[in-house]
């Protein structure tokens, strides 16, 4: 049983080897991000040696650039910001022993930042107390103070 489950456990760690995959995708700003797994879906244990090259509209370039394991886990590679702005093909490759080529169309964005602290509106003040509760309290106070002064009066001449 002991030699199975070891049997099971090495076959979950070993390297992806022959069957390796990429997506690639972008990262939202100007960056690429790729996956790399094996065929039935688990991460690249070892790392794997990936390189990317892009063209754009008009006939701009960028790469080759070795992209290195990114801090999302294993099987992430990421490229840091190294496009600009508009419509790129991206292609990652991946040498030999596991060689494998996946290309795709990225639209880089600029990044955004938050707003700066001096841009951002001030809170509207707090709203004046308007509740006039207290004085319908005082008033409904005033007329049971009443109502029982005139009933202690009647149940006395009584």
């Amino acid at each position: 049983m002991r030699v199975l489950s070891l049997m099971m456990v090495l076959g979950l760690l070993a390297p992806v080897s022959g069957g390796l995959q990429l997506e690639v995708a972008g990262d939202g700003a100007t960056g690429v991000t790729v996956r790399a797994y094996s065929a039935d879906g688990r991460p690249a244990e070892t790392v794997v040696r990936l390189v990317l090259t892009a063209t754009a509209e008009g006939g701009r370039t960028v790469g080759p650039i070795q992209l290195n394991p990114a801090s999302e886990g294993r099987g992430f590679y990421s490229s840091g910001p190294v496009l600009s702005p508009g419509r790129w093909t991206v292609v990652v490759t991946a040498p030999e022993p596991d060689a494998v080529r996946a290309e795709a169309v990225v639209e880089a964005r600029p990044a955004q930042s938050p707003p700066s602290p001096a841009s951002r509106a001030a809170p509207p003040p707090p709203p004046e107390p308007s509740s006039r509760l207290w004085l319908w309290g005082l008033a409904a106070l005033a007329v049971a103070a009443g109502f029982t002064a005139v009933s202690v009066v009647r149940l006395r001449r009584s």
